[in-house]
């Protein structure tokens, strides 16, 4: 199996030079790359890319992710998280590879209780989640072999996460303020890495007539749920037992609404994200948030 994966240097990327190693042959690009172009800037050159490459997956980890600057630069944007993804499906289609890209819960409103559906309407609020969803589509329209995982709230031991802000912000102050009427599951880079090799393993395993019965949209986040403020108070009890030793100044998490924080974009309340197509349709068992976030503290605090 040959492999084009872009993105390589990003939270998810970063994991998938991992789990998609024992997969087959790896073509790793990011928007620095120079043996290739990674950059979805440049969709034209990407699209020659992938002609010459000819890698029967493209794995898109690449993305537009910084919400707020979305409000700012929309055209930007859009040609990140829209017109590249359309490019490279109808690169894919050509082709006739499968192509693997990465969505996000912000597609829907944020409404309700109930963890969203893949069939569920969608309706952004923000221009991030708007020009994700119009990556969706254009993915759909192109008709080629996809698989489009949704996810939300990731995390990675590399680089910055909310994680690590609250370890440090705990080492700093008294008392905390975080957001309590916003839900979900945070899911680490490595799940998602790990799901995706599973599940390319498996559809590409089968008939090239029987693939697109098990391509589509699909939810994937760690099991449970939880808030901001749930999120943060269980990093500092967790780090306190691996770090009892350590200074740590924080006495009070207390719980603030969303409006409490000013931001350019607008987030939605609830980002809960049913994984249970997922689950049947690959024979998988989601783990817990807790779970992932445990062994991610395991390692960031760990004597060096």
């Amino acid at each position: 199996m040959k492999i084009l994966l872009l993105g390589k240097n990003g939270q998810v990327g970063w994991e998938l030079q991992r789990s998609l190693a024992s997969l087959g042959e790896v073509l790793a690009l990011d928007r620095h790359s120079t043996q290739a172009c990674g950059d979805l800037s440049r969709p034209e050159d990407l699209v020659q890319t992938v002609r010459n490459y000819k890698p029967d997956v493209i794995v898109n980890a690449a993305a537009h992710t910084a919400v707020d600057k979305a409000e700012g630069e929309p055209e930007v944007a859009r040609l990140l998280n829209a017109t590249a993804p359309a490019a490279l499906a109808d690169a894919a289609q050509l082709l006739g590879a499968l192509l693997v890209h990465y969505s996000t819960d912000y597609v829907f409103n944020g409404e309700g209780q109930v963890p969203w559906q893949e069939s569920d309407t969608t309706a952004p609020l923000n221009v991030y989640g708007q020009t994700k969803r119009e990556g969706e589509l254009a993915i759909l329209k192109s008709g080629c072999q996809h698989l489009i995982f949704r996810t939300s709230w990731v995390y990675a031991s590399r680089g910055a996460n909310f994680a690590k802000t609250m370890l440090r912000l705990a080492g700093e102050r008294e008392r905390l303020t975080v957001i309590d009427d916003q839900f979900g599951a945070p899911t680490g880079a490595d799940l998602i890495a790990d799901v995706t090799a599973q599940t390319l393993r498996q559809v590409h395993a089968l008939p090239v007539t029987e693939r697109a019965q098990h391509a589509g949209i699909f939810h994937l986040v760690a099991a449970g749920q939880t808030n901001w403020h749930g999120y943060a108070s269980h990093v500092i009890e967790i780090a306190k037992r691996l770090r009892p030793e350590s200074e740590w100044r924080v006495q009070d998490i207390a719980p603030v609404p969303s409006s409490a924080f000013v931001t350019a974009a607008q987030r939605p309340h609830n980002s809960r994200l049913s994984t249970a197509r997922l689950e049947a349709s690959f024979g998988l068992r989601l783990p817990p948030w807790q779970d992932g976030v445990e062994r991610m503290l395991a390692e960031i605090l760990s004597p060096s």
